[in-house]
């Protein structure tokens, strides 16, 4: 099964299984617009979780805030986004259809670094246990070659951003020899730019209202705050300001399902702290988030810290922590040194002073900025990504049968735990309830009496529930359950007033943060 065949299963699977829906579905759909279903919203809200006890739990120093979406025109004026909040864009005459300039480029570079490992992962069948994969890449003029390929063109992109020389863009896209995707011809119109945010109108007139804007970003929500949380919160730098919000971007290109959307969830942090301690923090702060990554499980070389080529008018540093994805290696977080922009931009455009008092130091400044920042959405299809399994599993007899398996981490599993009467008679059901009813305050369950039990636990099993309790006649005598372990199949027998205990071991979301 190829990399594309199981995205589209996967995409599939969440429909079905109520994770995922296209919004508007019965009028068509609504491009690049998702809604979440009841398995959906139980997984993104553990995901919000995590991230938010992970900030302000964990961390004395990081409180959180919730900004309004509409903000004042000026914000997006000394931030910066309304004179250079654009993509660079692109299309293509004959099949009509709108790029993002730098992405075609992005891909045609990561093509590139699938030959180089398509070559390393023949080496290693040619060569077996001496095979040296370092020495390979540094030696073998075919990698040598094409990496050469990708050190040029992403010097060029670079440099031609960074400049923001269209044409050279352009050129790079016709020296580079890509094609529409659609059409296949390599008839391109000029590089322009695209700006990406959505404007409305407040005001109860329409020839009086104002032109204002849906946030692009939920950062500037938390540094116009900065100073009423640092004054009411009397806060020390170091400090951090933890927020989760809705935020909204015209994509020129929405696409790879919930990855990129019009309308997506950001989850961030900015951390305040003197000027010329930036980098120090910095460094910190991408490997604590790396850390948060990895405890979830899914395999350490699943991740990789990629650097900035080209960066932002407000960073002096910026890494993307990028997951492996069906469609490969894609950023879902990044950790940027914003400086004193955003904060100094706003002490001037307003006529405010935003300025910390440091009495170590006897003076005031304007911090300087850390900024931690994932997309809830992203990480949601990153869990989905990672999780979703599809196994043959042979039984005594020897027959084979087929299953899916969400083995999503316990902690954010949409269920945590399936509960079963044996058969809906002989008081099972009365049985199977008081248990449910004992234990839902604590956990999410679900009870479910219809089908036979291999089908109700294949169900469970297709949501990612990470454990299934079955109540049969011997639990009426002994008060004795069976439970179902997901991941192994593998069936204990417990007493019933275990449950708890054993649930919260497993379950909780406490574990999930000690890992970290």
């Amino acid at each position: 099964m190829t990399q594309e065949e199981l995205f589209k299963k996967l995409i599939a699977h969440s429909k079905e299984y109520g994770f995922v829906f296209q919004s508007s579905e019965i009028y068509d759909g609504l491009s690049a617009v998702y809604d979440y279903g009841q398995n959906g919203v139980e997984l993104k809200n553990n995901i919000r979780q995590y991230w938010w006890e992970a900030m302000t739990r964990l961390n004395e120093n990081i409180v959180g805030i919730d900004s309004a979406i509409f903000m004042h025109p000026k914000v997006w004026t000394a931030s910066g986004h309304v004179g250079a909040f654009s993509d660079p864009l692109i299309d293509n005459k004959d099949s009509k259809k709108r790029y993002r300039a730098d992405v075609l480029i992005e891909e045609w570079i990561e093509k590139q670094s699938e030959k180089i490992s398509k070559e390393v992962t023949k080496a290693k069948k040619r060569f077996g246990d001496s095979f040296d994969e370092a020495m390979f890449i540094k030696t073998n003029p075919r990698v040598l070659e094409t990496q050469e390929k990708i050190d040029t063109v992403s010097n060029r992109m670079a440099t031609s951003l960074g400049e923001d020389d269209l044409a050279e863009v352009k050129k790079i896209i016709e020296d580079c020899e890509i094609a529409c995707p659609v059409s296949g011809t390599r008839n391109w119109t000029e590089v322009r730019h695209f700006n990406l945010m959505f404007d409305t109108k407040m005001g109860s007139v329409s020839d009086d209202a104002n032109v204002i804007y849906l946030r692009p970003e939920t950062a500037q929500g938390i540094f116009v705050n900065y100073l009423n949380v640092q004054k009411t919160g009397r806060m020390k730098l170091p400090f951090g300001i933890a927020q989760i919000g809705k935020a909204f971007r015209n994509e020129i290109v929405a696409r790879q399902f919930v990855f990129r959307m019009r309308e997506f969830e950001q989850m961030e942090m900015q951390f305040f702290v003197r000027p010329g301690e930036e980098l120090e923090w910095f460094e910190f702060w991408k490997e604590k988030r790396m850390r948060w990554h990895t405890a979830l499980g899914f395999g350490d070389d699943n991740y990789r810290f990629h650097e900035h080529a080209k960066l932002a008018h407000y960073a002096n540093a910026a890494f993307d922590i990028e997951y492996k994805f069906p469609f490969g290696f894609k950023e879902v977080e990044g950790i940027h040194s914003r400086t004193d922009f955003d904060l100094a931009s706003h002490q001037k455009l307003s006529g405010k002073k935003l300025q910390y008092f440091d009495s170590e130091l006897n003076k005031n400044y304007v911090p300087y900025v850390v900024e931690t920042s994932i997309g809830l959405d992203r990480t949601f299809l990153m869990v989905l990504s990672a999780a979703y399994t599809e196994e043959k599993i042979t039984r005594d007899n020897g027959k084979v049968d087929e299953r899916v398996v969400l083995r999503i981490p316990p902690a954010l599993a949409p269920i945590k735990l399936g509960v079963f009467p044996l058969v809906n008679k002989d008081g099972l059901p009365d049985k199977a309830r008081q248990i449910m009813d004992d234990l839902k305050v604590d956990f999410k369950c679900q009870y479910e009496e219809k089908d036979s039990i291999g089908k109700r636990y294949r169900r469970h099993d297709a949501i990612g529930t990470p454990f299934c309790v079955t109540i049969d006649h011997q639990s009426l005598e002994d008060n004795t359950v069976t439970i179902r372990h997901r991941d192994t199949m593998e069936q204990e027998r417990v007493d019933a007033s275990r449950l708890r205990e054993i649930m919260e071991e497993k379950v909780s979301m406490k574990s999930l943060l000690r890992s970290i």
